[in-house]
């Protein structure tokens, strides 16, 4: 596993945090790995075998499949196993953030030679749904604010989204805008070159900056509804010296004028939010593009594209895992919601998209075959105005 960036803002570990970060790793692969093949091992053995004794037919779909497995001891243990995983990630991770975070707040505060912006707004009202839990359990999810200036989230999501994913976004956990640049739009549209772009939903940036090295004449913004997601965000591009325009606002409904960009992209926002969110995003998406202008949603494959347990395991995420939209974005027929928001069917696009460009940035073309099992993809919802 590759070592993460360590730009200026980056929590620096201890000896004894960096250990514990590890195990946690190493644990997860353990989970995900060897533990996960034997689930699969006693679905095939045991549950399966007995639900077709009980039910006179095998599982149909991965709620028939969470039937016969709920009460396997094995699945039971992996499943509390995984959590147990995920809040002790969290905790190392938040632990180390918590401890320099005065320093943390201090370099933000004194950043010199701003290249970017950063406009927070006082009076902005959180949605409901990102309040009620902490999304993908991380303490305080994208949002909450205890001190002044505070970035807290911002810095632990920074080092967590390495840790959870143990390097495989790449070193600055940019692999899902690459990925959308080199696989899909220079593809696809090899002439393109947008004036002006929006990463809705861009948390602390990781997968907005990788835009600002593809297309050098652009004007790049970064919207979010976490004011210590931007802060830390605002913060971490200058230290990479990278040029950004973060606001604070809702995807739902922004303060650009209409026909505002060229470009507008997404990475994993649809799942973080309910079905009328989603519909409302793709009206005001139609709304903010120019003539001609390219939205791009990515996100994990939906339930359609996969065998039903491959989906079983999948809505663990919002079964277990604090990922309440998680299933209910993957049931929806996205290119119905695109359409019904004013892009043309003609103009719409489901297309699955090869990840890893942060590290094979020459791959060509987008996948356009469902190939969940075989080989890693993203899913992508698209359209041109």
């Amino acid at each position: 596993m590759n070592s993460q960036f360590q730009h200026s803002m980056m929590p620096q570990t201890t000896h004894d945090e960096l250990a514990r970060q590890n195990f946690m790793q190493s644990l997860s692969v353990h989970i995900n790995r060897q533990m996960a093949s034997n689930n699969k091992k006693i679905y095939e053995n045991v549950a399966k075998p007995n639900f077709e004794q009980k039910h006179q037919h095998p599982p149909q779909n991965r709620h028939d499949i969470l039937q016969a497995m709920q009460d396997q001891s094995y699945y039971r243990w992996w499943s509390i196993l995984k959590r147990f995983q995920q809040e002790m990630m969290w905790e190392s991770v938040g632990s180390s953030v918590e401890r320099q975070l005065p320093e943390l707040i201090i370099k933000a505060k004194n950043i010199q030679n701003q290249i970017g912006s950063l406009t927070l707004d006082p009076n902005f009202k959180i949605p409901a749904y990102m309040t009620e839990v902490d999304i993908h359990c991380m303490p305080g999810g994208y949002h909450t604010e205890i001190i002044e200036n505070d970035l807290a989230v911002g810095a632990i999501y920074d080092r967590g989204v390495f840790v959870y994913g143990r390097g495989w976004l790449g070193t600055l956990n940019d692999d899902m805008g690459h990925s959308v640049i080199q696989n899909y739009l220079k593809p696809n549209y090899p002439n393109f070159k947008p004036q002006k772009i929006l990463d809705m939903g861009c948390a602390v940036g990781h997968s907005t900056l990788p835009y600002i090295d593809a297309y050098l004449d652009a004007e790049i913004h970064g919207i979010d509804i976490g004011a210590p997601m931007l802060q830390y965000a605002h913060a971490r591009a200058e230290a990479l010296n990278k040029r950004v325009n973060f606001s604070q606002q809702n995807a739902e409904n922004t303060n650009f004028p209409d026909g505002t960009f060229d470009l507008i992209v997404s990475h994993i926002l649809l799942h973080e939010i309910p079905t009328f969110a989603i519909k409302n995003v793709m009206r005001e998406c139609y709304r903010l593009l120019s003539p001609g202008g390219i939205m791009i949603h990515l996100d994990a494959p939906l339930y359609r594209h996969m065998d039903a347990y491959t989906a079983f395991i999948s809505e663990w995420q919002t079964l277990n895992n604090n990922e309440p939209f998680w299933s209910e974005m993957r049931d929806l027929d996205l290119t119905a919601i695109v359409t019904e928001a004013g892009f043309s069917s003609e103009k719409t696009t489901e297309a699955f998209v090869l990840k890893h460009s942060c590290k094979t940035p020459n791959r060509s073309q987008p996948e356009k075959t469902p190939a969940v099992s075989v080989r890693p993809t993203w899913f992508a919802i698209a359209a041109q105005k």
